[in-house]
């Protein structure tokens, strides 16, 4: 056990922090209590902590008194804490104490393995999950399996109050959707939301989540990105047509003006520097989208959201039939959120149902396989441009009147025809079908569809708000304190 802890580097440590307070605080950001092996030097490291938040000197006299008020205080521990040599240069010390942290927790987890695997018999899905997850927890030095105390709670939550204090009027809380009238309504997605993203064919579903995707970039956030229908290519074709205005057709063929080209040239070069990964393998489980997710999380933490075309595509482990496996795959991706802490957007299908009413607007029970989705989610968005049927329409009465020889009507309904397809920018609707802690209702979009391009609307009617049965209205005014 003696290469799993040094009790002098600890020692020191601490004893470098007492000589000089100041440094606390970079050592703070650096080590948590549990990463000391000596019980008594976390209690010591929690008595520092609890100093510093009260404003207090971080001396000896303070130090006893604070671990004596903790029920923690050793006067032999104490002695040799204080006759140690302080350092001035911590760093490697503090990685030292990292190193060790780290061969403890994965000593504590072969053992854990051995008990799941051979003991308990679990099955190996459920295996490699607990693995990767511990492993993930462990590369990030925050394994946290025990209860919170109210103390840690109320604390992380004054400190979030504050944070939206610092934030004054503005409304965005979560993550940056991209869209500000759907910020507006929202104030961005939260860490740890799932959201589902939920069209007919042809409505852009794919289009909206790759403009929040290079909004999202173009902050220099990360994004990652399961395409499971489309290759990567295609992806930033669409991408680099949305932040040209270059029509998607014409990057398709290479058919541009030289200011085009260099246009073309400039954004591929931006782009190509941003924090997008894609995995295109058109194959997908809960268990491969976790395992590579808490990967590339850990590898690259300035990933801000996870984007999944679509959720239908994903398989299951077809145990007890599509719609279990579906339940499955959200309450999976719904835990891997909140355990990374980011919003992961999932797209997904609606029934065909729907466009047999005549008010083909979405609703909840559109969903297909909607049960299990319409629990697991924190909100469900659903895109609908209504000028799609009215094209369809339109296109089944030029035939018709084709088919009865009616010339007037061909020409009639071939002009409005041929006027839908050319209008470049058309109204859509995101319905807010679903949220959990705000309201519901309708944000309006334009779709430049030439650019495969969602913008806000110039102006956004008045907003429906339908809260769900037992959800508390929240202020809409200046936002300073979060929902709870």
């Amino acid at each position: 056990m003696e290469n799993m802890y040094n009790l002098n580097i600890e020692r020191a440590v601490l004893s470098a922090i007492i000589f000089d307070p100041d440094t606390y605080e970079d050592i703070a950001s650096k080590l948590n209590p549990h990463d000391f092996y000596l019980p008594f030097h976390q209690h010591v490291f929690t008595a520092m902590e609890d100093l510093s938040r009260e404003e207090k000197p971080i001396d000896e006299e303070f130090l006893k008194s604070k671990l004596q008020s903790m029920g923690k205080f050793d006067e032999v521990a104490m002695l040799d804490l204080l006759s140690a040599n302080p350092i001035s240069n911590t760093a490697a010390y503090l990685q030292e104490i990292k190193a060790k942290s780290a061969k403890r927790a994965l000593a504590t987890l072969a053992t854990e393995i051995k008990k799941v695997t051979i003991e308990d018999d679990l099955p190996v899905e459920d295996v490699m999950n607990l693995v990767e997850k511990k492993l993930y927890e462990i590369t990030q030095n925050d394994a946290s399996a025990d209860f919170r105390e109210s103390k840690e709670i109320t604390l992380a939550m004054m400190e979030e109050i504050n944070r939206l204090k610092a934030l004054g009027n503005s409304k965005l809380i979560g993550t940056d959707t991209g869209f500000k009238n759907l910020n507006d309504k929202t104030s961005g997605f939260g860490k740890g939301d799932l959201v589902i993203i939920a069209a007919r064919p042809a409505m852009g579903k794919t289009a909206l989540v790759l403009n929040m995707a290079l909004k999202a970039i173009e902050r220099d956030e990360g994004v990652a990105f399961f395409s499971l229908e489309m290759p990567a290519e295609q992806l930033m074709l669409r991408l680099l047509s949305a932040k040209t205005s270059i029509p998607l057709q014409q990057l398709r063929v290479g058919d541009l003006r030289d200011e085009q080209w260099q246009q073309l040239s400039a954004a591929t070069d931006e782009l190509s520097r941003k924090k997008l990964f894609v995995d295109d393998g058109g194959y997908a489980t809960i268990h491969h989208v976790r395992s590579k997710l808490r990967k590339l999380k850990t590898q690259h933490p300035e990933i801000s959201m996870a984007i999944i075309d679509y959720l239908q595509l994903m398989s299951g482990e077809g145990r007890e039939g599509r719609q279990q496996e579906i339940s499955e795959i959200s309450r999976g991706l719904k835990q891997l959120a909140r355990e990374l802490q980011i919003p992961i957007l999932a797209l997904s299908q609606l029934n065909r149902g729907l466009e047999s009413r005549d008010n083909k607007r979405p609703m909840l029970s559109d969903l297909r396989e909607s049960g299990a989705i319409e629990q697991d989610a924190d909100i469900i968005l659903f895109v609908y441009r209504g000028v799609v049927y009215k094209i369809n329409e339109m296109k089944e009465k030029l035939e018709k009147a084709k088919t009865d020889g009616n010339a007037d009507k061909v020409r009639e309904y071939q002009d409005k025809y041929d006027a839908l397809l050319r209008n470049n920018e058309e109204e859509t609707e995101l319905i807010i079908g679903k949220q959990r802690n705000g309201p519901t209702g309708t944000v309006d979009l334009i779709f430049q569809k030439r650019y495969t391009r969602f913008v806000d609307a110039s102006h956004s009617p008045a907003f429906e708000v339908v809260y769900e049965e037992g959800d508390i209205p929240a202020n809409t005014g200046n936002i300073e304190l979060p929902p709870i």
